[in-house]
């Protein structure tokens, strides 16, 4: 019996190996460029990828690159839980938590409202507005894992990964001077800067660039957002179950198995039992897996299908952030 499993498993590594094992030499290569230069790993990893796009001419590297950019994916988001506790996030307040969770949600609206008026279908505009208003590309391959999968899926992603994490770092720089041009306190600065850039990273940068108690607002806001990840994702998800079951007969799972996960690594670190050193390495975990997958989703796209998505797509964005600046904006100077 261990010898049949060992063969199995052999033949299943040498199934995968070509498609996973490269996904894991660019994810490296692009955090060594990150490292060494600055600048987001998620992005360099998905530029690093397309690069490889010649390789899926190829059927030896399909089914380890569908398996990095799916399965390991969802591995990847299931870990983000070691990030949030629940102390942190109710420590907001409940005027800012529920002013920052109404943003999110009206974003969301707002990118589905607005993407059939850009000429894109709603999905995208669920997809886009979904990476603006919670975590970016974090966000962006959370909320892909359960969209419905079409022949733009995977174009679909990488466009908007690209997008939300230029944003992000056009937001990173822009934000903090547009906090000292209104004059905004410590605290109501670290609420706008964390309610409104994209991305884990730019907000820190953002936050501590401007001082260490906006940083640690900023952070803390942050974290409610990609919080709200979990009720984002399972919505959807129910959505897209009465839609398949509609359309074909078909059912999927309300809440998929690596959200499960997500919640238990959430309420055990909420209960503090999860030890600081594990944390720091499901954390680690994430970005890797996250990384490797984005690596994989960037091979399997092409330049030639990222022109199609067009000049619309890159306005609704655009305005999806605008949208988001301007609710929590008015979040401070209501509050």
């Amino acid at each position: 019996m261990f010898g049949k499993a060992w063969n199995d498993g052999r033949a299943a590594f040498g199934i995968y190996a070509p498609g996973l094992m490269l996904s894991i030499v660019i994810a490296m290569a692009a955090t060594s460029i990150s490292i060494g230069y600055g600048g987001p790993t998620i992005l360099f990893a998905l530029l690093l990828g397309m690069a490889f796009n010649f390789v899926t001419q190829d059927a030896r590297y399909a089914p380890g690159l569908q398996f990095a950019a799916r399965e390991i994916l969802r591995v990847g988001v299931a870990l983000l839980g070691a990030r949030i506790t629940a102390t942190q996030i109710t420590g907001l307040g409940w005027s800012t938590l529920g002013g920052v969770t109404a943003a999110v949600v009206l974003t969301i609206i707002f990118g589905l409202l607005a993407a059939p008026i850009a000429g894109m279908t709603r999905r995208f505009g669920v997809l886009t507005a979904g990476a603006v208003a919670i975590c970016g590309a974090s966000a962006a391959a959370a909320i892909a894992a359960v969209l419905r999968r079409d022949e733009n899926h995977e174009r679909d992603m990488a466009f908007t990964i690209i997008a939300v994490t230029t944003l992000s770092t056009v937001c990173m720089v822009l934000y903090p001077l547009i906090t000292k041009l209104l004059h905004f306190d410590h605290a109501d600065s670290g609420v706008f800067l964390g309610g409104t850039i994209h991305d884990v990273a730019q907000v820190v940068g953002a936050g501590y660039s401007v001082s260490p108690e906006t940083g640690d607002v900023a952070t803390i806001v942050k974290l409610l957002r990609v919080a709200l990840l979990l009720p984002v994702v399972v919505v959807i998800t129910l959505v897209e179950r009465q839609s398949n079951g509609t359309a074909s007969g078909g059912r999927t799972k309300l809440i998929p198995n690596f959200l499960l996960v997500f919640i238990a690594i959430v309420t055990l670190n909420s209960f503090g039992l999860l030890p600081s050193s594990v944390q720091s390495e499901m954390s680690d975990a994430s970005r890797w897996c996250i990384v490797i997958s984005i690596a994989a989703l960037g091979i399997k796209t092409s330049l030639a299908a990222l022109a199609e998505v067009g000049h619309r797509a890159i306005m609704l964005m655009v305005l999806e952030t605008i949208f988001i600046a301007c609710l929590v904006m008015a979040l401070v100077r209501l509050s």
